[in-house]
């Protein structure tokens, strides 16, 4: 059982604790984002608690909402923040997804999907946006350089 349903969260990072109740690593993953050099942290890959929490930085462009591919994860919660530019994300519960593009792939944790967002959400630096393996989502839809950080957090029970 889990503690959380498709609930997608967008909020500011000063207002972060307000969620730490959420999930057990919520608090550590939050208190990371708000004191660590992001800007400094190479892309890829950065522990932070094993397999348990830890952060991706990737340094890209976006690619449109055309070209912004629908995603949901089983084992992890994202909390993505963009530290430079502003990233435009999509948004759908993962419920309302019928048209499977990529099948989910356990070693990733992803499966996409041919379905495109009902909303669309900006994330400029020093918003974040939380989602849940019910959520699905689509990164990077906006254009032009987009540098962020995605604090993926096992989810509980998965």
């Amino acid at each position: 059982m889990t503690m959380y349903s498709s609930s997608m969260i967008l909020d500011t990072l000063e207002h972060a604790p307000r969620y730490a109740h959420l999930h057990p690593l919520f608090a550590r993953a939050f208190e990371f984002l708000r004191t660590a050099a992001l800007e400094s942290m190479l892309p890829g890959q950065h522990e932070i608690d094993g397999d348990q929490l830890f952060v991706s930085i990737d340094h890209v462009n976006g690619r449109g909402r055309d070209g912004a591919r629908v995603e949901a994860h089983r084992r992890y919660i994202d909390i993505q923040v963009a530290f430079d530019g502003t990233d435009d994300i999509g948004w759908l519960p993962l419920a309302a997804c019928r048209s499977v593009d990529e099948p989910f792939d356990e070693t990733r944790d992803v499966a996409f999907w041919k379905d495109r967002p009902d909303t669309w959400i900006a994330l400029p630096p020093g918003r974040f946006a939380v989602f849940f393996p019910d959520d699905a989502h689509a990164p990077l839809g906006g254009h032009g350089p987009v540098r962020k950080a995605i604090v993926k957090i096992r989810a509980i029970g998965r």
